[in-house]
C-alpha cells in the first residue's frame, strides 16, 4: 500500500461511535455540561463500507447528480437508516474548514440594545451572524435564536458562549444546533 498523500483521500471521521460524547452529567451538581467534540483524522481505506457509501451519496447530492436522499442511497447501494446514521459525522476536510455554522438560543431581557450587545460579542469574537430570530419580549424577556458561521472565529467557540453570557441582561446562552 503507497503511503497517503497529505490530504487525499483523508476524511474526517466523527460522532461515529457511542465514545464521542457531546454532553456529560457532572457528578457535583447532576448538571449536563457541554464537552467538546474529538476529531480523527483517519485514511480513506480503513473506514467501513457504509461510511465511505454515505460521503459518495452526500457528493452526489451535492453535484446534483442525485436529487433526493432515496435515489442517492440507490446508486450507491447503501440503506437510508445508515445514510441518516452517519450523514453529520463524515465530512471531508475542505468542507469542515470552509464552513462550520452554529445555532445559539439566547433569552434576554427586554431592555434596549441588548440585541445589539450580543452582536457585538459574536463580532468582536470573529463570528459571522447568518440568521436572527427573536421572539416578542414576554414578562421582560426575549428569546432571541441566531445562527453563526464560525469558521474565522478567532478564538474558541466556548470562549464566545462564556463573553456573551457575561453581557449583563443575557439569562441564557446555549447551543442548540451544530453543523
Amino acid at each position: 500500500m503507497a503511503p497517503a498523500v497529505p490530504g487525499e483521500n483523508l476524511l474526517l471521521f466523527s460522532e461515529l461511535f457511542k465514545y464521542n460524547v457531546h454532553y456529560e452529567n457532572t457528578k457535583v451538581f447532576g448538571v449536563r455540561t457541554f464537552v467538546k467534540e474529538r476529531y480523527y483524522l483517519v485514511r480513506e481505506d480503513i473506514l467501513p463500507d457504509a461510511v465511505l457509501k454515505t460521503m459518495q451519496v452526500k457528493q452526489l447530492l451535492e453535484a446534483g447528480d442525485a436529487k433526493t436522499v432515496h435515489e442517492g442511497v440507490e446508486q450507491v447501494g447503501l440503506s437510508r437508516s445508515a445514510f441518516y446514521k452517519y450523514k453529520d459525522g463524515i465530512h471531508l476536510i475542505h468542507q469542515l474548514e470552509r464552513e462550520r455554522i452554529v445555532t445559539i438560543s439566547l433569552d434576554l431581557e427586554h431592555e434596549s440594545g441588548m440585541l445589539s450587545k450580543v452582536l457585538g460579542c459574536v463580532a468582536v469574537h470573529g463570528a459571522n451572524v447568518l440568521t436572527i430570530n427573536q421572539s416578542i419580549p414576554l414578562q421582560g424577556r426575549a428569546n432571541v435564536v441566531i445562527s453563526v458561521e464560525i469558521s474565522h472565529m478567532n478564538q474558541e467557540l466556548g470562549d464566545m458562549l462564556d463573553g456573551l453570557r457575561e453581557i449583563s441582561g443575557v439569562k441564557r446562552a446555549v447551543i442548540i444546533g451544530q453543523g
